[in-house]
């Protein structure tokens, strides 16, 4: 179902292996260590976390975040030199962007931009 090629790719070849040879769970630190896990919170801290980041997506430069995500699922299937070229290409897309524009000023000023999706 997948495991064999998605396992190592999140976790590593060695973990994965291991994982999968000899059949036990990965605990939860250990999921969180090897990047299988972003985070962990306690069951009463579930919401301020997912609030919290969802702010913070919401907040940062969506088509960037849009760009990233499609580069992301497109890779997968890409070599090296493409995946170089297809990022080259997505950053000067998002480099004519009113967005781009605004973070830079930002930076300067050693501000924080306020982005508006384009």
């Amino acid at each position: 179902m997948g495991a064999c090629g998605i396992l190592p790719r999140i976790i590593g070849q060695g973990r994965a292996a291991e994982l999968l040879y000899s059949g036990r769970f990965m605990t939860a630190d250990e999921g969180e260590r090897w990047g299988f896990f972003n985070a962990l919170h306690p069951a009463e801290d579930i919401d301020l976390a997912a609030d919290r980041l969802a702010h913070l997506l919401a907040d940062g430069p969506w088509f960037a975040h849009g760009i990233t995500k499609t580069m992301m699922n497109q890779e997968w299937a890409m070599g090296i030199d493409e995946m170089i070229e297809s990022e080259a290409q997505a950053q000067a897309i998002c480099m004519a962007t009113g967005d781009f524009r605004r973070a830079f000023e930002a930076f300067a000023a050693k501000q924080k931009p306020v982005f508006e999706g384009n």
